[in-house]
């Protein structure tokens, strides 16, 4: 029997009429819906006609997540009295509950994506209700943007809902094609906001790490909180490991369940959370809590203010969820679950001052996640370079690169970028394109069944307490009674009834000697190699002086400890990279032999001349490789002789200009081309670093293509070479020594060296007795030279750039100064009109 007291209840009924007007006039409708009125419950069911009348329809309902998916059926099934399965069901990852008479199924993004790439015309369905459209998960964008597709070429019939209780309406308008957006008034009860900061700083979290520090003031705010208020308390924490370890420490409430909450619990555990508690409950939950789910009882939320997000390393390959602080709409997400039944309270562990520097809205997932599956699915959809798909945000091209990237390398799309029939069956086995790969091409060789097994484990990562070797992990899901273990045979089961035909085929780029002794020989380790290593070839690591060197350049260590030690080559399925450390972190792999790596990793093998700079000299060897990893290294007699000019050049651009041979009078030519090359510009040459690296053929040729190591550059004469880049044809260079002299003769006939290590203005350093007479300060090329003016014994006495001013003002005090420590030295009181000298009074009186 309906229940009609319990639908009547429900706000979103208001909205209803103007929501069937909106379908009926555009086909198109954007709901937005405050958390707790219905949208996800009572919606579908009345534009499936089966409450308050109207035409019969087939309506589906895509969630984001499954146990949202199953909670949505299951409430939808009792408001009509009933179990799943009747006029309601869903459709999971591994589980359908779908009777024959079904109007309403429910079906996570995922499975409704898979379904649209068997039948893009959605046949016999009437309606689609995007839920929680406002998360922006990658699958949920892609679904929508297929689904107008379909409309625009296939069934324009076809209605499309896009709801939630927190998005952007006018966006998701627009995408609809100018769809109405309807609007329902929900039943919001107040929530008091209580800033719960921890009276210390706490580290920002980093990767998958989060402060204990943070996670024992969590625990210390849910027992506040329990003192507090009454009611369930809603906990909101990142991850699944954060969830265990504040159970952990909430020992002594004295009755009250703790119970956990995520998207890998028990579906037992889900149904309790769901259901009304006999007792006081405190709900542990992800931002799986945050929308679609009602906790019944909850009258209070702690929110840690973390969540999880995916980030992807494109250059290293390495992608995984990170911890992030959540965005501001997710903190009033999670709070509305405190004033969904009555009044309640939300404490928040960050100050009110952090709040406003929080982000608005979360990262979509296409902006931030790995785009390999995307790119798959938009290649089998027909359009490789997602150009044509209606998306509220483009992908990134870098992303898209490095997704086309993958995909060509496992054989799923064509230099095109067209899906090949391997790669649309790949997209229809519901994995990523790299462990479908690895199933694929495993099941002929170590059989379908162990081949799904291992995937299985490698779609979701198994708990950190089964340790960091796949293989032996593999042995624990297999005797293993816990929700993992439970969840891992489901998946293993699906995939072995996806892939039975795979072990009768030839493998499509391993040769039939991958195993040697067939199937029969392979033990755990090496079945799980094998997997690891053709869903992950870039990862494949070879043990290098005490670390692991991935195929991608990443160098990765193993945990204190850990039974991979001693491998000499491992398939790393995951890897991340801790605070402050320069290498990854090994945290699940399997052993390999040589043989697998190169077999699993042939795209990425090389061998070639490689001629290099490397420690100081040219060193020159033929190298066989997987990526960054050397597999035979011998040495190169007879090297190209233009690599050899390549390292020489990249040593000169390491090491310096000074690995060539700098004369004194070298050094003095370059700092006179440099003189003149600031004060008089061209054509006189730029002799900087970076200007004679970038014409290094016309001044150290031929010397250069004879050199064949350090050595041979250290005989090239630089002075010579230099001389080369003088202005020759315009005929200037004859007027070096004239605009910048070596030296300079000065009043007593002296040839005085010129200085011109500052180009701004040279520096002639001349005894002081040697310039008298001089009226005015020697200039080159127009710039007068700065005087250092020495004693008798060549020690500065005074430094000036005019030297009238100097004998008129500056020389009194100097000649006080030295004429009684140096008597033998003329010192005339008017030194302008004074003869220069070299020599003392007695050798001027002879």
């Amino acid at each position: 029997m309906i229940r009609t007291d319990a639908l009547d209840r429900l706000p979103v009924r208001s909205a209803v009429p103007a929501l069937r007007d909106a379908l009926e006039e555009h086909g198109t409708a954007v709901l937005c819906a405050p958390p707790g009125t219905g949208k996800t419950t009572l919606v579908p069911l009345v534009l499936a006609g089966l409450v308050g009348g109207g035409p019969a329809r087939r309506v589906l309902v895509a969630e984001p997540r499954r146990i949202a998916a199953r909670a949505a059926a299951r409430r939808m099934a009792w408001l009509l009295g009933e179990q799943t399965g009747g006029n309601v069901g869903y459709t999971v990852r591994g589980e359908r509950v779908v009777g024959p008479r079904a109007r309403v199924e429910v079906v996570t993004t995922g499975v409704l994506l898979q379904r649209l790439q068997r039948d893009q015309e959605l046949a016999g369905v009437d309606v689609v209700v995007l839920d929680e459209c406002h998360e922006r998960h990658l699958d949920a964008d892609t679904v929508a943007a297929f689904l107008l597709d379909v409309r625009a070429a296939l069934r324009p019939e076809l209605r499309l809902v896009a709801a939630s209780a927190t998005t952007d309406a006018e966006g998701w308008a627009r995408l609809l094609g100018g769809a109405p957006v309807v609007e329902a008034q929900g039943v919001s009860y107040p929530v008091e906001v209580v800033w719960a900061p921890p009276a210390r700083p706490v580290r920002p979290p980093h990767g998958m790490r989060v402060d204990p520090a943070l996670l024992a003031h969590v625990v210390s705010v849910v027992r506040r909180a329990l003192a507090e208020r009454d009611g369930d308390v809603l906990c909101f924490l990142p991850g699944v490991g954060e969830i265990a370890r504040v159970a952990g420490q909430l020992g002594g409430l004295g009755g009250i369940d703790v119970l956990q909450v995520h998207g890998r619990a028990p579906a037992a555990v889900q149904d309790a959370v769901l259901a009304p508690g006999t007792g006081r409950r405190v709900v542990l939950a992800t931002s799986v809590a945050e929308s679609s789910l009602t906790v019944p009882g909850v009258r209070v939320v702690v929110d840690s203010g973390l969540a999880r997000e995916p980030r992807v390393d494109h250059a290293r390959g390495l992608s995984a969820l990170t911890t992030v602080r959540a965005a501001q709409a997710a903190g009033r997400q999670r709070a509305g679950r405190a004033g969904r039944e009555a009044p309640g309270r939300v404490y928040r562990c960050w100050s009110e001052a952090e709040d406003a520097r929080l982000p608005r809205f979360p990262a979509p997932e296409i902006k931030v996640a790995d785009l390999t599956a995307f790119a798959l699915q938009a290649a089998c959809w027909g359009d490789p370079e997602a150009a044509g798909l209606a998306l509220l945000d483009p992908p990134p091209a870098g992303a898209m690169a490095a997704a086309r990237s993958v995909l060509s390398a496992v054989g799923a799309v064509d230099p095109a970028g067209r899906a090949t029939p391997r790669g649309v069956r790949m997209s229809r086995l519901g994995l990523h394109p790299r462990l479908a790969r690895a199933l694929l091409d495993a099941a002929p060789e170590v059989g379908a069944d162990r081949a799904a097994d291992v995937v299985a484990l490698l779609s979701e990562e198994p708990p950190r307490e089964y340790g960091d070797d796949l293989a032996a992990a593999w042995r624990t899901a297999r005797r293993g009674g816990d929700a993992y273990a439970a969840r891992w045979r489901t998946e293993a089961r699906r995939l072995r009834s996806g892939t039975r035909d795979a072990a009768e085929k030839a493998p499509k780029n391993l040769p039939p000697d991958t195993v040697a002794g067939g199937r029969a020989d392979l033990g755990d380790d090496r079945v799980a190699g094998l997997v690891a290593a053709l869903a992950f070839p870039e990862r494949l690591a070879r043990a290098q002086g005490g670390s692991y060197l991935m195929v991608n350049g990443t160098r990765a260590d193993i945990g204190d400890g850990s039974a991979l030690r001693d491998a000499p080559w491992l398939a790393v399925a995951v890897a991340d990279r801790p605070v402050g450390a320069g290498h990854a972190r090994v945290r699940l792999a399997a052993v390999v032999d040589e043989g697998t790596a190169r077999r699993a990793a042939a795209s990425f093998a090389a061998e070639g001349e490689e001629v290099h700079w490397s420690e100081g000299d040219v060193v020159a060897r033929r190298v066989e490789r997987l990526g960054a990893v050397e597999l035979a290294v011998r040495p190169l007699r007879n090297a190209d002789p233009g690599l050899v000019r390549e390292a020489l050049l990249e040593g000169l651009r390491a090491d310096g200009l000074g690995l060539l041979r700098w004369s004194p009078d070298a050094e003095a030519l370059r700092r006179r081309l440099a003189f003149l090359r600031l004060h008089l510009g061209a054509p006189w040459p730029d002799v900087g670093d970076d200007a004679l690296h970038a014409r290094v053929a016309e001044w150290l040729e031929p010397e250069l293509s004879r050199a064949r190591r350090r050595a041979d550059l250290s005989r090239i004469d630089a002075g010579q070479a230099l001389a080369r880049l003088l202005p020759w044809a315009t005929g200037e260079a004859a007027r070096l020594e004239e605009l910048a002299p070596e030296r300079i003769e000065v009043p007593s006939g002296s040839r005085i060296r010129v200085d011109y290590g500052n180009p701004e203005q040279p520096v002639l350093a001349v005894k002081l007795q040697e310039m008298f007479g001089l009226h005015a300060s020697p200039a080159v090329a127009g710039v007068p030279v700065l005087v250092h003016l020495l004693s008798p014994a060549g020690r500065p006495a005074a430094v000036t750039a005019d030297l009238a001013s100097f004998w008129k003002d500056g020389y009194r005090a100097v000649r006080a100064e030295l004429r009684g420590r140096y008597p033998k030295h003329p010192w005339p009181e008017d030194p302008a009109a004074a003869e220069p000298t070299r020599h003392t009074n007695a050798r001027l009186r002879r």
